[in-house]
């Protein structure tokens, strides 16, 4: 038998660059009714969600400056897990 040394497992590198968190803050309060700042951090679900909101009537003209709000504050990765710079 030979000794060669044990195989190391490498840790993937995030697929992605991290994205700017004050992009990501500056989005949500210029252009957050539309839902542009989850588009830009990955959570397309969620910017889907806020443009049928804004088309039903306007009802996302209510919820989605405070929704877009708290967003601003909780949110810290992307969609992938990478936290922003």
């Amino acid at each position: 038998m030979t000794d060669s040394p044990p195989p190391t497992i490498a840790t993937p590198a995030p697929a992605t660059a991290p994205k700017s968190r004050l992009t990501y803050i500056l989005l949500a309060w210029f252009l957050g009714v539309f839902g542009v700042h989850n588009f830009y951090s990955g959570h397309k679900k969620h910017g889907y969600i806020k443009l049928g909101l804004l088309a039903a009537c306007g009802l996302g003209l209510l919820a989605n400056p405070i929704w877009c709000i708290i967003e601003m504050i909780t949110v810290k990765q992307d969609s992938e897990g990478v936290s922003f710079n």
